[in-house]
């Protein structure tokens, strides 16, 4: 959960067929301040999550920008938080991720580049506004009084590129990934998280 609008209907929909919630929102302090976290703690209670995870990993973000071709970062990035939330769902017993992802947005939600995201994970993706356009999502916030909360500026893509790929193969995001040691980056993630009821 990001804060944006997308994340907490999705979430929220999902709610409605009877799913229990927990929320993980991955926040890239230090390269900006803890507002987005604010909002989703209190988005996160809104739609009736029962316990907020925060990963602090910007340096993790900023490491990938350093060591790896700029254009997939938003592939490999969310490869990296998919695996990180994966390891806080097997501990909390959880049985599948939920993503606010939508198809045709720019960066990673291109059909090519979420295939190659979820290779990352073994654990099943649910995408409940995978097709739904942008004033339908809207139009959904502001029916559940999400909106207001999540409206403002995007800063997930603060360290994102300019022309991100939209298409990018399993075969180049493993050999870029070879630059990090993933292990470690999700090992210390899931270590320092913080955990919150709600």
């Amino acid at each position: 959960m990001s804060g944006g609008i997308d994340s907490p209907v999705a979430g929220y929909l999902m709610k409605r067929k009877g799913t229990e919630l927990l929320a993980i929102h991955f926040s890239l302090e230090p390269f900006t301040d803890n507002a987005p976290e604010k909002k989703t703690r209190i988005l996160a209670k809104k739609i009736g999550c029962k316990k907020l995870f925060v990963i602090k990993h910007g340096n993790q973000h900023a490491e990938i920008v350093d060591k790896c071709t700029h254009r997939f970062y938003y592939v490999l990035t969310r490869r990296l938080m998919f695996r990180i939330a994966e390891k806080v769902a097997e501990m909390e017993r959880c049985d599948f991720l939920i993503t606010g992802e939508n198809l045709g947005q720019v960066g990673s939600q291109t059909l090519e580049n979420m295939h190659v995201i979820d290779q990352a994970v073994r654990m099943e993706v649910a995408r409940p506004i995978l097709c739904n356009d942008k004033n339908e999502t809207i139009a959904l916030a502001r029916e559940i009084g999400t909106y207001d909360i999540s409206k403002g500026p995007e800063i997930c893509s603060m360290l994102g590129p300019k022309h991100p790929a939209t298409r990018s193969t399993l075969e180049k995001i493993e050999m870029l990934e070879k630059n990090l040691d993933i292990q470690k980056m999700v090992e210390e993630a899931v270590k320092n998280r913080i955990e919150i009821e709600l």
